[in-house]
């Protein structure tokens, strides 16, 4: 990770780290990227438009033509940024709490290179020289995202409406959510659709499936769909309100894509964080898994690497190629409708064959997260997967948005879990306390 740039792209609190001075910095640095065409979105946080209208007004100040198109959700920025081949600015802080807030960068709808990064932020903090631009850009009109959006829903023929609910967390899915989903629903129940600011995420969306969760079993609903702030996860939960993570989902899709014969190499993309049990029941349907590291960036590299359809976090962070190049919430919500629409299963009957580890993810706050990568906290960790002798999964890592070491953990049973939970946590507090 870089001064500015982390994990997933530059994040801290907003008007204390995230000022409009650095904003404006960062708009005249993406002169580096050398195109002169940038479209810019943002999610519903407060401090949004303040930061919107200074990444303009810097990258303004160096000759890009800047389309804003207000609230819209991270992935249809980046393909925004991908079919118009300019530089996308996304303002989102994902699911986050409405304090905190972000910028991510897209090339041509990538991500951006590590070397853009650096080349991004070696400009940052020098002083602008504006006497090199011999033009300016300008603002441009905005035309309609959502017609441009539906395009990507060519592929699904929802044959069967369903009853359907819908978590919007507040954020940026309540620009596109509504209108996507109501084509596939007979009835459509939405909450966390009243954004005000500050309420983002607030008990809401992917973070808190409960409000979902209870929803459908109030409503009796077919199927319910938990996104994040910024609209590039999503949860579900079927009428009885189990919930599914992002590893069931991937479980059900690859599935589905295999049987059409669509899934490439019969392979998909997991991370770390994954479940063993979704590892092993991948397996008993001729479905092989390769690992990357956690974070979507990585998923994707994984994917170009190896020419694969299909990958994702267990936080519902899902990349299919056959519809996109990076997550989309929506998108993918209407690939599970789809599936169980022509399936005629619940997504109970879709993953009865799957049987889960325990396992918990623990944030370890108060230690400094790089301990995570300390000599003697990996060789305990190896320690441990040698005792589990493949029947779990151990990872400790630092946190690349938050200041916390997050500690997953996939066991045989809850109390070996928790075990190695704390031998963990007593391993790092040693050394936190020799520093």
């Amino acid at each position: 990770m870089g001064k500015y740039f982390g994990t997933d792209g530059i994040r801290g609190i907003a008007y204390d780290f995230l000022t409009s001075e650095l904003a404006t910095a960062i708009g005249r640095s993406l002169v580096v990227l050398q195109n002169r065409k940038m479209v810019i979105a943002r999610d519903t946080r407060e401090s949004g438009p303040m930061l919107v209208e200074a990444l303009k007004k810097g990258a303004i100040a160096v000759g890009i033509n800047c389309v804003d198109y207000g609230v819209l959700p991270t992935p249809l920025l980046s393909y925004l940024s991908k079919i118009k081949n300019s530089i996308g600015v996304m303002v989102t802080a994902s699911h986050n709490p409405f304090q905190d807030n972000g910028i991510k960068v897209f090339n041509a709808g990538h991500k951006l290179l590590p070397n853009e990064e650096s080349m991004i932020e070696s400009e940052i903090d020098v002083p602008a020289d504006l006497s090199k631009i011999h033009k300016s850009g300008s603002p441009l009109p905005a035309d309609d995202p959502i017609q441009q959006y539906r395009t990507l829903f060519r592929s699904f023929s929802i044959t069967k409406r369903l009853r359907i609910g819908a978590d919007l967390a507040h954020g940026a899915t309540t620009a596109t959510a509504p209108a996507i989903l109501a084509e596939a629903a007979s009835e459509l129940f939405l909450i966390g659709n009243h954004p005000d600011g500050i309420n983002i995420n607030e008990h809401v969306g992917s973070t808190h499936p409960e409000a979902l969760q209870e929803l459908v079993k109030k409503h009796h609903l077919d199927v319910g769909f938990a996104f994040d702030g910024d609209g590039d996860r999503v949860l579900a939960c079927d009428g009885q309100g189990v919930l599914f993570d992002g590893d069931m989902l991937l479980y059900i899709i690859a599935c589905f894509l295999q049987k059409e014969g669509k899934l490439h190499a019969n392979q998909v993309v997991l991370t770390r964080m994954s479940n063993l049990g979704i590892i092993k029941a991948l397996k008993k349907q001729g479905i092989d898994t390769l690992f990357a590291d956690v974070g979507d960036k990585y998923v994707l590299e994984a994917l170009e690497n190896h020419q694969l359809t299909l990958g994702g976090e267990n936080s519902g962070h899902i990349i299919n190629r056959l519809l996109l190049d990076t997550g989309d919430g929506v998108l993918n919500a209407m690939q599970i409708i789809d599936v169980l629409v022509k399936t005629g299963k619940t997504l109970s009957q879709l993953t009865e064959d799957v049987v889960f580890f325990p396992d918990k993810l623990y944030n370890l706050r108060g230690v400094d997260r790089m301990l995570a990568k300390h000599p003697e906290v990996i060789r305990k960790v190896k320690e441990i997967e040698t005792r589990l002798n493949g029947d779990g999964k151990v990872l400790v890592r630092p946190s690349g948005t938050e200041p916390l070491i997050r500690i997953a953990v996939s066991a045989p049973s809850e109390a070996i879990v928790d075990q190695i939970i704390a031998e963990i946590i007593a391993t790092i507090d040693t050394f936190s306390k020799n520093k």
